[in-house]
């Protein structure tokens, strides 16, 4: 057992160290402006950098060619425990914050769900909410991704890290030779765009504060505002403008923006099928929306039922959850359309959540096929995404990842209201963590929180999260004896 744990323990608590430094950015500022969480940081550093290092250096001798079952674990260790340690500032700090709220915070950020239990946003120290939307913004592409493009000094394989942690039904595809290189490239993409995004957010009013905050949840897809209101705060129709075109932007896989930028063309997206759904679906949806809320006598003219309609279907059906009216006050048609949207909209390689573009239309396609061959047996109608056949392992695949999803929102939503939540708060609020979207409605509508969940609620909503970023067989596998087998 020994054997098994400890080259992953290695690698663990190299990430963890690692880690580390992201605490020294809001350390940073809050010394530079004097701001009371100098201490609560420099500890959350000290502790996280050196348990990390311990680890790291105590089973470094056990290190090894990583196995597909070490990627699983890895990953799943990295991502139920960094939040763990990321809650220790926030913890310190807040006297009234529990480490069950703290916790659920800060999976809420790496998942990029942006689902808050906190209050005060507009009034509490800067580097308090700087932490929260860096923590988002280290989500957005995996704190993986990055180790991945390391691991190699450390002797050890980061293929199978990868591939466990990258979303979507197509993991084996690389943009470079190197596994490595990959990461690498991912990175430089997701970087040049967020700070492109700053930039425009502050050009169009925001503070460079803000901007570089809500940049980082906005490329991440997370929702987290440093504003109570969130984006109603600025009622800026520029703001949004800019905010939509980077939620879009972010829907999109980002191997094309890579694949964009290589060859410096436009073709890449052209010739992308999902990113063509995916436009063409936002466009149909939001002036759906528009002419739903105009017809319901929502707004009094077209352009401002488009203009609410096009942020908040954009915001939510990339799994962003952002918002800039009550949207829960809407017609119920509404905010449950948006939900379903977020359950596919965004593409697979995007910093999105829910089951992927490219799922949907394989189980689409899948489905047409089979009622094709109830009148014509002998029909051979295989499915393809562009000019390729979709293996039937891919199909498989798919599949079983869809049967998991369906059981974890029926499984976890009977849970929350088995303790008490309301019905429409149990479903939207389940389908809003497993999609890692954010908002759900009732209750958990956009006008309110998380904080009204008791401890137990909070637990599972928690562990949905971490489900639905790691698309349910990264974590569902390690409760399998099979796993543990030799």
């Amino acid at each position: 057992m020994r054997s098994s744990i400890f080259p992953v323990v290695t690698v663990l608590g190299f990430a963890t160290a690692l880690f580390s430094v992201s605490f020294l950015v809001p350390l940073a500022y809050a010394f530079a402006t004097n701001e009371p969480t100098v201490d609560s940081f420099a500890t959350g550093f000290l502790i996280t950098f050196f348990v990390g290092l311990a680890a790291h250096f105590l089973t470094r001798r056990f290190k090894r060619e990583l196995q597909p079952r070490d990627g699983f674990l890895l990953v799943s260790a990295v991502w139920s425990l960094i939040p763990a340690f990321s809650t220790i500032p926030l913890v310190l700090f807040f006297d009234d914050l529990s480490f069950t709220d703290a916790y659920f915070e800060t999976v809420s950020g790496l998942t990029t769900t942006g689902a808050t239990v906190l209050t005060g946003l507009d009034t509490m120290p800067a580097s308090i909410n700087i932490w929260r939307h860096l923590l988002s913004w280290i989500g957005g592409m995996g704190i993986l991704v990055l180790a991945v493009a390391i691991l190699p000094l450390l002797g050890v394989g980061g293929s199978q890290v990868f591939k466990a942690e990258t979303p979507g039904p197509m993991k084996d595809s690389k943009l470079t030779p190197r596994i490595t290189e990959t990461a690498k490239s991912l990175y430089l993409v997701y970087v040049a765009l967020s700070l492109a995004c700053a930039v425009s957010y502050k050009l169009a009013g925001m503070t460079w504060l803000d901007a570089f905050m809500h940049s980082g949840t906005t490329m991440s897809l997370s929702g987290f505002s440093s504003h109570d209101a969130s984006f109603a705060y600025f009622d800026s129709p520029a703001i949004e403008m800019v905010s939509v075109a980077f939620m879009l932007i972010s829907g999109v896989n980002f191997a094309i923006h890579f694949l964009a930028w290589r060859g410096k063309s436009f073709r890449p997206y052209v010739m992308c099928p999902e990113t063509k759904w995916f436009l063409v679906l936002m466009l149909v949806s939001v002036l759906l929306i528009a002419t739903f809320l105009l017809a319901h006598q929502q707004y009094t003219t077209f352009s401002e039922a488009f203009r609410f309609s096009l942020f908040n279907v954009v915001s939510v059906a990339t799994t962003t959850g952002f918002a800039n009216t009550d949207f829960g006050q809407w017609p119920i048609f509404a905010p449950l359309f948006m939900l379903f949207l977020s359950v596919f909209a965004s593409a697979a390689g995007s910093t999105g959540g829910g089951i992927k573009m490219l799922r949907a239309v394989i189980l689409f396609q899948h489905a047409v096929g089979e009622l094709s061959r109830t009148l014509h047996p002998r029909a051979v109608n295989p499915v393809r995404i562009r000019d390729t056949v979709v293996s039937s392992q891919v199909i498989s695949g798919v599949l079983a990842f869809m049967m998991m999803y369906g059981m974890s929102i029926i499984t976890i939503t009977m849970i929350q209201m088995f303790t008490g939540l309301e019905p429409i708060a149990a479903l939207t609020g389940t389908i809003a963590m497993i999609n890692c979207t954010g908002p759900g409605l009732g209750v958990l509508g956009p006008a309110s929180n998380y904080s009204s969940l008791g401890d137990f609620q909070t637990w599972v909503y928690s562990f949905a999260m971490l489900l639905g970023r790691l698309e349910m067989f990264t974590i569902l596998v390690l409760f399998t004896p099979a796993f543990w087998r030799k």
